[in-house]
């Protein structure tokens, strides 16, 4: 590939394919199938993930990956909550060490 591509770019095509109609877009059938088809198709993919990290499988690793974070960013969508929110919640949580971060959590 030549031109980088980042998750922001994919966020933004997921925008604009949830504005197609749904026989030409599987982002578009896949959030008018709902919130809980969406989460269960992430929870699939991130599943067969753990499964080929587990099994040391270079390639199907990527292949999931790829896989899970499509399926996290339509859920996103979904949500209504912007990539953005969660690369601040990120880099909020990157002021500080996982131990302190994961102690200030109220339950």
């Amino acid at each position: 590939m030549t031109d980088a591509f980042s998750l922001e770019d994919l966020a933004a095509l997921i925008a604009r394919r949830a504005a197609a109609s749904a026989d030409q877009s599987y982002t578009r059938s896949l959030l008018e199938s709902g919130t809980g088809r969406i989460a269960k198709k992430f929870g699939e993919e991130a599943v067969e993930a753990v499964i080929a990290a587990a099994e040391r499988d270079t390639r199907a690793l990527k292949m999931e990956a790829a896989d899970v974070l499509y399926h996290l960013l339509v859920l996103l969508q979904d949500g209504g909550v912007p990539l953005q929110d969660v690369i601040d919640e990120l880099a909020r949580r990157t002021q500080q060490s996982g131990h302190q971060e994961k102690a200030s959590r109220t339950s």
